[in-house]
């Protein structure tokens, strides 16, 4: 299988450097126009003039701005290929003279900096690049190439919207749907592995509710600053004494919001967290843990009101299935050679690919691609310093553009072979 695979993508990639430079062009241009989540309307209109120029039957609007190609080339399976569109509410600040500039209003009609900070916009320009490549040379594999490139997936919408915007029936059923992500990792390597490969997510708004008072006379007031401070220190018990050594868990409090001036006690406070999980019994000792906690601190400050537990969005645990993950495994070790190929274990990050094969219950495979300069890695590394380097949503973070993007065009193309080959 690997002579096969590594034989049958030479003649779909003979052509990628000529193609390099437009899809550099594509890149940059959507990093400098960055849309937020549900909002990618600019996005998705170059995704899908890049398809009808190849020869994809284009569906737009598909979950409000998904974009979904197909192009049938013969008998053979069904390959989906997906990448993701939306970006950031954050301000960038990587310098580069193709940085974003942009502020838009967002779901709630505040205006907020916006910036790729997490590289889905490479991931378009990789999906455009093996789209093209597929249909240049159509003699070189057989099936159906299904190409999706999805909406809103920083806020766990994009693909539940897809799915729901009747997704399955519209569109042919994948043997296969596969994905990737630019990460912290030197440029021109590739890893994954088999089983869980992203956490779970469940983020949480918790509303504290006190009395509110004058500074200088706080008998008179339940604080809930005080209270909301106890409950943050409480929380970072939860992982470090109740989940065990040989188990995973992060509980990450986002935010901390609470009153306007600093003499007036307020009435109410503001805790955003977000909890990542790998095993489904271990989610739900945690979160039952933050349930437990809350409402403790909030007795125990003698609150008015129980507090507010509001989820805010939620994300899958992602598995890899593993007779999937090995196929591409030797296709990436035959293409790459076994030094660019690495396995990775399961990553604390979220994302919401692995609905879409859970919903047409077929196998789903995901790994990511390194997108940092070579030799900045492997000086961070030699020298214990890979926690200081940006990574995904830091303001700095910017993959190098080359070999990245030549990397994940080719993974993209040598992974797909392995079922249309």
């Amino acid at each position: 299988m690997n002579m096969t695979t590594a034989t049958a993508s030479e003649p779909l990639l003979r052509d990628i450097y000529r193609l390099i430079p437009d899809l550099e062009a594509l890149y940059k241009d959507i990093h400098a126009h960055p849309e937020l989540s549900m909002q990618e309307t600019r996005t998705a209109t170059l995704a899908a003039d890049w398809l009808r120029r190849a020869g994809y039957e284009v569906t737009t609007g598909v979950g409000k701005t998904g974009v979904v190609g197909l192009l049938h080339n013969g008998e053979g399976p069904t390959v989906m290929l997906r990448a993701d569109m939306d970006a950031l509410p954050i301000e960038e600040a990587t310098g580069l003279s193709y940085a974003s500039q942009q502020t838009v209003p967002d779901a709630e009609g505040k205006l907020v900096p916006v910036g790729h900070m997490c590289g889905h916009d490479m991931h378009v320009a990789w999906l455009a690049g093996a789209a093209t490549l597929f249909a240049q040379a159509r003699e070189a594999w057989r099936g159906t190439l299904m190409v999706v490139f999805q909406p809103g997936e920083e806020t766990a919408q994009g693909a539940k919207a897809m799915i729901d915007d009747h997704l399955l029936a519209r569109f042919p059923r994948p043997a296969v749907v596969l994905g990737q992500h630019v990460m912290l990792g030197a440029a021109g390597e590739i890893a994954g592995s088999a089983g869980p490969i992203t956490s779970a997510a469940d983020s949480l708004q918790i509303r504290l509710f006190g009395r509110g008072a004058h500074g200088s006379m706080p008998q008179a007031s339940v604080d809930p600053v005080v209270m909301a401070a106890a409950t943050v220190l409480r929380l970072q018990t939860v992982v470090s004494r109740e989940v065990a050594a040989t188990e995973a868990a992060v509980v990450t409090i986002g935010a901390l919001q609470a009153g306007t001036k600093e003499n007036v006690i307020p009435d109410e406070a503001i805790i955003k967290l977000n909890v990542r999980t790998f095993d489904a019994a271990v989610r739900k000792r945690v979160l039952a843990a933050i349930e437990r906690i809350v409402n403790a601190e909030a007795d125990a400050s003698g609150a008015p009101r129980r507090p507010e537990i509001i989820p805010l969005d939620r994300y899958p645990l992602n598995v890899n299935d593993e007779w999937a993950s090995q196929r591409i495994a030797d296709a990436f070790r035959a293409h790459f050679s076994p030094a660019r190929v690495h396995h990775s274990g399961p990553a604390p990050a979220s994302e919401d690919f692995g609905c879409f094969g859970t919903a047409w219950e077929v196998p789903s495979v995901f790994w990511f691609v390194g997108g940092t300069d070579t030799e900045t890695y492997a000086k961070a590394k030699a020298t214990g310093t890979l926690n200081e380097l940006p990574v995904n949503h830091s303001p700095q973070f910017a993959p190098v553009i080359h070999p990245t993007l030549e990397t994940g065009v080719e993974a993209l193309v040598v992974a797909a072979l392995a079922w249309l080959a």
